[in-house]
């Protein structure tokens, strides 16, 4: 069992935040964050997404796309760009950045290691590879 965990602070709920953004936005956030690396950087298919939350592909991609149209403080908690494949052109994936404003990080139960976004240490055994397939 992989144990490494998601981290909340307790900062994203009494600045106002969590309230701000509302239930699906958290909760889509919350998602896409447990496939991040120690870069906060993930890429799982807004298939697997929907498939996380429950729902559609498409409702996944709305929800996606309304987190990264929220700011917090005028930043962004997350951002995406899109990769394409060199050699045909078509679209690749998506690589969606978890931001430091967002009040999560990782937390490594086996190395006592916790980081904030802007300081992932992750362990190597967790990369999006291993979610994806």
């Amino acid at each position: 069992m992989n144990k490494i965990f998601i981290k909340m602070y307790v900062e994203a709920v009494h600045s106002g935040m969590l309230a701000d953004m509302g239930p699906e936005r958290w909760q889509t956030l919350c998602a896409l964050a447990s496939f991040m690396d120690r870069d906060g950087k993930c890429y799982p298919t807004q298939e697997l997404l929907g498939h996380r939350l429950g729902i559609s592909k498409e409702n996944a991609n709305r929800r996606v796309q309304k987190l990264l149209k929220y700011r917090w403080n005028g930043e962004p908690v997350l951002t995406m760009i899109k990769v394409r494949n060199p050699i045909s052109g078509s679209w690749l994936k998506s690589v969606y950045t978890i931001h430091p404003n967002s009040g999560l990080s990782i937390f490594d139960a086996d190395s006592k290691l916790s980081t904030t976004c802007s300081e992932r240490q992750l362990n190597k055994n967790h990369s999006n590879e291993n979610y994806i397939n």
